[in-house]
């Protein structure tokens, strides 16, 4: 899927799904929402983005999960690469940093994210990931990606540490979660 070139799509494989962004931000939401048994969350997500019910469950999840990647194609991904922890990947939340996220786009592109009442998710996605770092929101993700371990200078190295644990998003995950990532470290 090429943004340039292709007409953005509005289903998958026969499966019309609900390409708002909104959805998409419901369900990246849903999908780390912790008081939700992931079997309600596959339910969920489905009654989310499709407005029939699909037939095909495993056609209708692999709908989602391509729309959700922007319509990247799979990628062969090794399980030690997809159990890694959720929290050192996360650089953003739209819980946490939706006024951010808000803002920047009123401010680089002029468009109110409260105020549209469609944006493909492609796009957003596209123009999320275009906003310039002078952005709040960027300068903030930028802090959470760094990796202090690589900074040499010791007093550089404590200055980073206090910015990074200023921004950092709050640890969400359960106890279990914790123990499980904690246990994984050491295989």
């Amino acid at each position: 899927m090429n943004i340039l070139l292709d007409k953005l799509p509005t289903e998958y494989e026969g499966l019309k799904i609900n390409t708002n962004f909104r959805s998409f931000i419901l369900f990246e939401l849903l999908m780390q929402d912790n008081d939700v048994e992931d079997k309600e969350k596959i339910l969920l997500a489905i009654k989310l983005m499709y407005k029939e019910q699909p037939i095909n469950l495993k056609k209708a999840i692999d709908g989602i999960l391509w729309f959700y990647s922007g319509g990247k194609e799979k990628k062969e991904e090794k399980k030690s690469a997809k159990k890694e922890t959720k929290k050192r990947n996360e650089i953003y939340s739209y819980k946490y940093d939706a006024e951010l996220i808000y803002s920047a786009f009123l401010d680089q592109y002029g468009i109110d994210l409260n105020e549209i009442e469609y944006l493909h998710w492609f796009k957003f996605k596209a123009l999320f990931e275009g906003l310039k770092d002078e952005n709040k929101i960027c300068q903030i993700m930028g802090y959470r990606a760094l990796d202090i371990s690589k900074i040499k200078d010791k007093k550089e190295r404590e200055k980073y540490r206090k910015i990074k644990r200023q921004y950092a998003l709050p640890d969400e995950r359960t106890q279990e979660q914790k123990e499980q990532d904690f246990a994984e470290a050491f295989w």
